[in-house]
């Protein structure tokens, strides 16, 4: 048997993965992998949400044949390291899940530039003629200037389904060469200026020790008074208490945040709560249901590529981990 799927979360499993593509192959979660021993046939593993975080020492043990993991779904930060180091070749779907992140990326920042989150609160609150008129503080989208944190796949993706709708976009990010940034189109700057310039800023940052703590009050407290900051990227990026403060400091300011710190379930007692204009979602902007299909299909199209002597694409390496999310 060549092909094994190990996964702690069979549901997901069972959504990216067809029957006919799991036929001949066991579905094992991570302790009956551990408790089977070692399993010398096995080449190709298949995995997504819920993946076997194993040590060097457990994968040359467990899976001392194991040639790649092909993992669908989008971040490999969590489990990626000790087969790489161990020369298992890993390919992950991050390009298949960023596409429903920049949807959902890109309607917030639609939206907030009509002010949508603003309006639909204060209209059921105020009513029409107040609600109205502070409608007047957003200039909506023709022309808007948006701020993008980080140009990864997701960050590149947005900036392509933005487009049509002629914004300007300003990007920060320290790994973006100049030249690409002249042929996405973008303009390339620091944190502050964007914080400061932009309506919309919307994280989409690599996950990292560098990048945690990184979005302080020192640069939220340079938002516009009516500006809004987007988070589909990582919790942690944030210090929750001045996100909290800015937020408050300035009412007209709105905060959409997908990720919090501490992950989900984001505790009753969390500040996040207890500000009207900070509004969270459980974790949406990925994929789910249907699209989880296409993270699997992505992937096991690069299986199939690879025994075939194909050319493979979504391929991960340690140097690519420094700068993914």
């Amino acid at each position: 048997m060549e092909k094994l799927f190990v996964c702690d979360q069979i549901e997901p499993l069972m959504r990216a993965f067809t029957p006919e593509q799991r036929a001949e192959s066991l579905v094992l979660t991570t302790q009956q992998l551990r408790d089977g021993g070692p399993r010398p046939s096995v080449k190709w593993l298949f995995s997504t949400w819920g993946m076997a975080q194993l040590t060097e020492n457990e994968i040359r043990t467990l899976l001392p044949n194991l040639q790649a993991v092909f993992y669908g779904a989008g971040t490999v930060q969590y489990f990626a390291r000790p087969f790489l180091k161990s020369g298992v070749r890993v390919f992950s779907a991050w390009a298949a899940n960023a596409v429903p992140v920049a949807e959902f990326t890109l309607a917030q920042i639609l939206l907030s530039n009509k002010g949508f989150f603003q309006l639909s609160r204060r209209y059921r609150r105020d009513g029409y003629e107040k609600a109205a008129a502070f409608g007047d503080h957003f200039d909506g989208n023709y022309g808007a200037r948006v701020g993008l944190l980080g140009a990864g796949m997701i960050g590149k993706k947005v900036i392509e389904l933005l487009r049509p709708f002629r914004v300007e976009i300003w990007v920060y990010d320290p790994f973006l060469p100049e030249e690409e940034a002249k042929r996405l189109g973008v303009r390339k700057v620091e944190l502050e200026p964007l914080f400061a310039g932009c309506q919309v800023v919307s994280n989409h940052l690599a996950n990292n020790a560098q990048t945690r703590g990184m979005l302080n009050y020192h640069l939220f407290s340079k938002m516009g008074p009516y500006a809004t900051f987007i988070n589909t990227g990582r919790g942690a990026q944030v210090v929750v208490d001045d996100l909290v403060c800015a937020m408050r400091e300035e009412p007209g300011r709105t905060a959409l945040l997908d990720v919090t710190d501490p992950q989900e379930p984001l505790p009753a007692d969390s500040p996040l709560w207890q500000c009207e204009n900070i509004l969270i979602t459980p974790h949406r902007a990925g994929s789910q249901q249907k699209e989880i299909f296409r993270m699997g299909e992505t992937v096991y199209t690069q299986y199939e590529n690879l025994l075939a002597g194909r050319p493979v694409q979504y391929e991960v390496t340690e140097a690519m981990l420094r700068t993914m999310a």
